[in-house]
């Protein structure tokens, strides 16, 4: 066993002030880094030490594997937890820390290679009777063959980057006459996100739920599945709100599910936490997607109903523990709920909306959680995703998770951009989502930019019943004045300085 007593967290934001949590708690002294945009960030201030890694943008600070280990080096630093997003899924990184006699919290670089392309993923699971989504599972660059393939499996088909993610590199193909520009699209858009233009093709997935089983595995050869997340409420194919479990898998679906997905996991000797993503068909038969090969955004529903912490575990596998759990000793408690608060203005097709955090108030309460890295006063940087936090909700049932959010939707304020709070709300009230029935067309098929228009928010609609009230007082004073000869107009009605300043938004 390797005994971790210093860690470094190769991140920002949010997952950076989280694992840090996490790493105090086990009584490890920490690290963070930082770009001169996040110079007064909270993981800065958190963090034990803090060493600024370059400039704003990412390719000279954050993405500086060579400059991380050499901070490492300096300040003594034995583990690097790399989070989410940036090189958290980098084998050439995992090899670098590794050869510097750092340990990776995280799988090996071979896992990541084997599962960080989508064909070398499908290859890998073969022998296993994965099921996977009828289509071509090598990469293709002739076009006319990539047609005659896509005519035998039949349209509507998909176009995918090998290497892609975050529906980078994927189009749409309705029809043969669409193929060819669309393949190129494509390609070119591929070669530009990943350095490599490599695509195949899979038949299109009607109606489908994105559906991904949290695995955890140990260096002992013990790997098992902590259940699912439902996924499937996205824009511009990337997740906005995310649940555990899914309402429309049963006990037996689930099962089968999760021992796929730790299949998946056993294909490639993964060690740590990972997700396997699958795709639920309207006839709620699935197919293997991918495997993410790091911890996901959405990891704290799963934290919120098995009651374990992911971070904690990770660390433990890192350093040679077995896991202190079996596959039966694992169940569901609750359910909960998680909104991806981001700095986008949904009423504009979701673009990023950047500006100063004027108010930035954190619900509270009951069974409410905020990831965040952000406090009131701060500006939201270009230079990286406009997340600004995870908003989740736990309750002992859907509903209650659901009554919750929505409750924490109305106290969470946030003034000076816009976020998608109004979003979150209309999914979480529109009947789709309640009744279950929905897929990842739900943007597509229920959502409208002018619904939030009409969406009052809490301080106004606030505002607007204190106007009310003070308006039908008036003018029961006005009659009242009239019957007993006092002046007209009525006295006013008594507003305390603190509601009045509340109302103003100060």
């Amino acid at each position: 066993m390797t005994k971790i007593t210093k860690l470094l967290v190769a991140n920002r934001g949010e997952i950076a002030l989280r694992v840090l949590r996490s790493a105090r708690e086990m009584g490890l002294q920490t690290v963070a880094i930082y770009s001169e945009a996040d110079r007064n960030a909270l993981h800065v201030r958190y963090a034990d030490e803090a060493v600024c890694v370059g400039p704003p943008a990412s390719k000279d600070s954050y993405l500086r594997g060579d400059k991380i280990i050499e901070v490492c080096q300096a300040l003594g630093v034995d583990a690097i937890h790399p989070g989410y997003g940036f090189l958290s899924e980098n084998a050439e990184f995992a090899r670098m820390v590794k050869a510097a006699g750092i340990t990776f919290v995280g799988p090996s670089p071979e896992a990541m290679n084997i599962m960080g392309d989508k064909l070398s993923a499908k290859q890998a699971v073969k022998a296993y009777n994965i099921p996977l989504v009828p289509g071509l599972d090598e990469a293709i660059s002739d076009v006319q063959e990539a047609k005659r393939v896509a005519e035998q499996v039949g349209f509507p088909v998909l176009i995918k980057a090998s290497a892609g993610g975050g529906g980078k590199g994927m189009r749409l193909v309705h029809a043969a006459a669409e193929f060819e520009e669309q393949m190129q699209l494509a390609v070119n858009e591929a070669t530009s996100a990943f350095g490599d233009g490599s695509v195949f093709i899979e038949k299109f997935v009607t109606g489908p739920r994105h559906i991904e089983i949290q695995v955890l595995g140990d260096e002992h050869g013990n790997i098992v599945h902590l259940f699912e997340r439902e996924c499937s409420i996205q824009r511009r194919h990337q997740k906005v709100i995310e649940e555990a479990p899914s309402a429309v898998l049963t006990p037996e679906l689930r099962a089968e599910m999760g021992r796929c997905a730790v299949d998946v996991a056993r294909a490639c000797n993964y060690t740590g936490a990972g997700t396997v993503e699958f795709l639920l068909d309207d006839q709620r038969n699935f197919y293997f997607l991918e495997m993410n090969t790091r911890l996901q955004v959405e990891h704290p529903v799963t934290e919120m109903i098995t009651g374990l912490d992911l971070v904690k575990e990770q660390i433990k596998v890192a350093q040679g523990e077995p896991l202190a759990f079996r596959q039966e000793d694992l169940s569901i408690t609750g359910h909960a709920l998680e909104l991806r608060v981001y700095a986008e203005d949904p009423q504009n097709n979701f673009l990023p909306d950047i500006g100063r955090l004027q108010t930035y108030v954190r619900p509270q309460g009951p069974g409410v959680r905020v990831d965040d890295g952000f406090e009131q006063g701060m500006d939201i940087p270009i230079y990286y995703d406009p997340m600004i936090a995870k908003l989740v909700t736990y309750g002992a049932t859907r509903q209650e998770a659901i009554a919750r959010m929505l409750r924490a939707i109305e106290e969470y304020q946030i003034t000076g951009i816009e976020t998608t709070l109004g979003f979150g709300r209309y999914v979480l009230q529109h009947p789709a989502f309640t009744s279950g029935d929905f897929d990842t067309n739900f943007v597509r098929d229920h959502f409208q930019p002018s619904v939030l228009q009409q969406q009052p928010s809490p301080e106004l609609a606030q505002l607007a019943a204190v106007l009310a009230a003070k308006l039908l007082t008036e003018q029961k004073g006005v009659g009242a004045a009239a019957s007993n000869g006092a002046p007209a107009g009525g006295a006013a009605v008594p507003v305390s300085n603190w509601k009045k300043n509340r109302l103003a938004g100060r």
